[in-house]
């Protein structure tokens, strides 16, 4: 038991790490109100078209923004159906839909290889390129629907790459930041793949992931200030509401390990992406 003066000397020197939370939480707070403001100033009081969405992060019960990314780019184009895909959910407490889930009125499917939820919300599943779509079918997913998210740090370009039956109109997917923007790279396709947590091999540049994208008649809108993950809109949602950014300009570096991003893996190489 701490003696009476030992006790106030504790006290006092936690003063400063409270000060500096405090400091650290309005920061945040106010930040989050501001990006807040701006999707209704900009984007639904002077109708301007989405340029950009880093400007718009809110961190609700996401990891890096994407809460107020996504309600800007809803707010341009507008739901349909409120339903959406997570493929790689965690345990659905920090994703990014589940604030659209929690307080915005969405419904939807959470998946992940890992978690096991004992109330069933998120499915285990090891989604790879050959059972993505018969997982939508046997998870009832619509046909056409607002959002899909990709986060399972390793095929994803691959994964995103078979979904061709199946029309989401948003698309949120992890780019590897550590890859400059104007080089097109991805792993190979391994259906069993597990990023080991460590180094820089793991899913795809954005260059590779805009060509892809392109091909599936989707724009790019942007990317979070973390180097996390790239926003992309379906041409027939985009037109005249968001405009196209091109991977050099969208391209954020990663903030992960001082900003230095993932050490190099030496001994597996990414392959290159054509147009």
């Amino acid at each position: 038991m701490r003696k009476p003066g030992e006790w106030f000397r504790y006290r006092l020197g936690r003063i400063p790490r409270k000060l500096e939370f405090t400091r650290h939480r309005a920061r945040w707070l106010y930040h989050d109100l501001v990006n807040g403001l701006r999707i209704v100033w900009d984007l639904r009081l002077l109708g301007r078209p989405l340029q950009g969405v880093s400007r718009y992060e809110r961190r609700i019960d996401s990891q890096n923004g994407e809460d107020g990314i996504l309600e800007a780019i809803f707010a341009k184009i507008g739901t349909t159906n409120k339903y959406f895909v997570e493929v790689g959910s965690g345990n659905a407490s920090e994703c990014n839909t589940t604030y659209l889930a929690r307080w915005k009125g969405w419904t939807g499917l959470w998946m992940d290889a890992r978690h096991v939820d004992p109330r069933g919300r998120v499915k285990r599943e090891h989604v790879t390129a050959e059972n993505i779509q018969a997982l939508f079918e046997h998870y009832r997913v619509p046909k056409q629907f607002d959002l899909l998210s990709i986060d399972i740090d390793g095929n994803d370009y691959w994964v995103w790459r078979a979904v061709v039956d199946y029309l989401p109109r948003v698309v949120v997917i992890e780019y590897n930041a550590n890859i400059p923007p104007t080089q097109s790279l991805t792993i190979p396709y391994e259906p069993a793949f597990v990023w080991d947590a460590a180094t820089d091999y793991f899913g795809a540049s954005l260059l590779a992931l805009q060509r892809l994208g392109h091909r599936k008649g989707y724009v790019l809108v942007g990317c979070d200030s973390s180097g996390t993950n790239a926003f992309f809109v379906h041409q027939s949602a985009a037109k005249g509401r968001v405009v196209p950014q091109p991977a050099e300009h969208a391209y954020r570096p990663p903030a992960c390990w001082n900003g230095q991003g993932h050490p190099r893996e030496p001994r597996r190489s990414m392959i290159p992406v054509e147009p």
